[in-house]
């Protein structure tokens, strides 16, 4: 096992969450592509090596590690739900022509205290819709 894979299993582990070789798989898969993948995308991908992998399966997976921090849903469209490893705390851009989403690095106080006028600050969501600079090079 390489070590890569050790540490994502150590991550289930002490979480609770059994490591199977699908869940390995997906939270190798969200390490290793910075892309916020859909479901579909996953799936995708995944299928080719593992032929015998099912959607709901990825759905289940992702809903599991969402709900014990190890990753967080995007949904800035409100139509699509997408995922990211990342464990700081950012913002996400979403390019309107190409439909990438893209990590912002936003200067936010609240994102560094954690608190804001007397509350605890657990989740910060920040999206920013427009067109990314690929495109607008295609213009």
């Amino acid at each position: 096992m390489s070590s890569s894979m050790k540490q994502i299993k150590d991550i289930l582990q002490a979480q609770g969450l059994k490591p199977t070789f699908q869940r390995l798989r997906i939270l190798e898969y969200l390490q290793k592509n910075h892309n916020h993948p859909t479901v579909e995308m996953i799936y995708e991908d995944l299928v080719k090596e593992i032929p015998t992998i099912s959607k709901t399966t990825i759905y289940n997976t992702l809903d599991a590690l969402a709900e014990k921090g190890i990753i967080h849903t995007i949904t800035i469209t409100g139509t699509e739900c997408r995922y990211d490893y990342q464990s700081f705390w950012h913002h996400h851009f979403l390019c309107r022509r190409c439909g990438r989403v893209i990590d912002v690095d936003i200067k936010c106080p609240y994102m560094k205290k954690k608190q804001i006028n007397g509350h605890r600050v657990e989740e910060l969501h920040g999206y920013l819709k427009g067109i990314c600079k690929e495109c607008l090079r295609k213009k």
